[in-house]
């Protein structure tokens, strides 16, 4: 019971990673808000979850600054502490070459993954910092290190997460609060199933051509799992994991060594 008595929020809770972790957490003894668009789905994925009142749903969009700050303040109150925050909502959007990108696109990037890390961490600070102990887990992407085509944007955007990662994580780190950042490699959940063939197209090839191709990049050629990654957002929640902190941690099967 790693966890015990420990609260954590959410982003993009109720699917792929945010779900995955939002389980381990659950099995190690923490009380878990998740927060994502689609109210129905949320309150399908609490029935599921079967753990009652230790964990709860919130409605908002991540793109929606006062849906975001709204969401960390009523964990806090509902729980009556907040102690872990996980920043995975995100995604790379609309993929295309540089001269056909326009500037919404971008912007939507920037707002999707930079924007509502930002404001989440911001208003979860307050209270770790007043309790002197927290965890912050920015989900990046092994594009935060490295890039590809038509992933301008969301490279970009990635960088921009672990530049935050590693100022914040010396800004605060003597005040108990750890801040980093989990770099993942492929894993096929069902938003890279739902918006994979149009990745795939933008790339100029088939679905399952790219995923083959992202598979072989690494060094374990095979896609990660939810559970691999799961398993090293615990570790940094975790009191095991104090030291840590300013970290891009890949979880990538060896794809982006460094």
């Amino acid at each position: 019971m790693k966890l015990e008595g420990k609260v954590a929020a959410i982003t993009g809770g109720t699917a792929g990673l945010g779900r995955g972790i939002a389980e381990a957490f659950l099995a190690e003894g923490a009380k878990v808000a998740l927060f994502a668009r689609n109210a129905d789905k949320g309150a399908k994925v609490l029935d599921e979850l079967g753990v009652g009142d230790r964990a709860i749903f919130i409605a908002g969009d991540v793109m929606n600054q006062s849906d975001v700050e709204g969401f960390i303040d009523q964990t806090a109150e509902h729980f009556g502490a907040l102690d872990i925050l996980v920043n995975n909502a995100g995604g790379a959007g609309d993929l295309q070459p540089m001269v056909q990108l326009s500037d919404e696109a971008f912007d939507e990037a920037m707002k999707w993954n930079v924007y509502s890390t930002f404001w989440a961490t911001r208003r979860a600070l307050k209270p770790m910092l007043e309790k002197g102990d927290g965890r912050i887990i920015n989900m990046s992407s092994m594009e935060g290190k490295h890039g590809k085509p038509v992933f301008t944007a969301y490279t970009a955007a990635k960088h921009a997460v672990n530049g935050m990662t590693k100022s914040l994580a010396r800004e605060v780190g003597e005040a108990g609060v750890t801040v980093n950042s989990i770099c993942p490699g492929l894993v096929v959940t069902d938003i890279i199933k739902n918006n994979g063939p149009a990745t795939a197209k933008a790339m100029g090839m088939e679905f399952d051509e790219m995923i083959t191709m992202f598979a072989q990049e690494s060094a374990i050629k095979r896609p990660n799992t939810v559970e691999e990654i799961a398993a090293v957002a615990l570790l940094l929640a975790s009191k095991e994991g104090a030291g840590i902190t300013g970290a891009m941690i890949s979880v990538d099967g060896g794809t982006a060594q460094f």
